[in-house]
């Protein structure tokens, strides 16, 4: 899975002119669902972003208080787009991304693990598969990227060279 994480003053989500979800202070989380994915990611992801620690402390500390520590929000919005790659042309190509039925099964267990993590009426969620409109006040700003998953295997060192006599 991937996430945008941004730290918020406000943030809100409006489908057919409609908001179905706002939020005050704390954070605006845009989630993906990659191909090989499981709950394992999810509840991995869901702890990251409760926990990750963005405000200062009432002594000026730096990055010490999470969004649970503030008493702030959550806001979780679906967005496949965030696994596209343009690599290749102009066009995204979207083959990274998890799709259909499953994809929505494992977003939705994780929206649930940050609502079990907190506080359920803390955390607000956009709506799965539809067309948007995501209005946010940045506070900082403050924009992560967090992904829980497999890690890229690195690559074999290079054949040392042996000077040639």
């Amino acid at each position: 899975m991937k996430a945008i994480l941004q730290r918020v003053l406000s943030a809100s989500v409006t489908v057919e002119k409609e908001v179905v979800s706002s939020i005050g202070k704390g954070v605006l989380v845009f989630a993906a669902v990659a191909p090989g994915d499981t709950e394992k990611e999810a509840e991995s992801l869901a702890a990251k972003v409760l926990k990750l620690r963005l405000w200062d402390d009432d002594t000026g500390g730096r990055w010490r208080k999470s969004v649970t520590d503030i008493g702030g929000e959550v806001l979780c919005v679906s967005q496949f787009t965030l696994l596209a790659s343009t690599k290749k042309g102009n066009k995204p190509d979207f083959h990274g991304a998890m799709g259909g039925e499953e994809a929505k099964r494992l977003y939705d267990y994780f929206f649930q693990k940050v609502q079990q993590g907190y506080m359920a009426d803390k955390v607000k969620n956009g709506v799965f598969q539809a067309m948007m409109e995501v209005a946010l006040v940045n506070d900082g700003p403050v924009t992560l990227e967090l992904s829980a998953g497999p890690k890229p295997t690195p690559a074999p060192p290079a054949p040392k060279q042996t000077p040639s006599q």
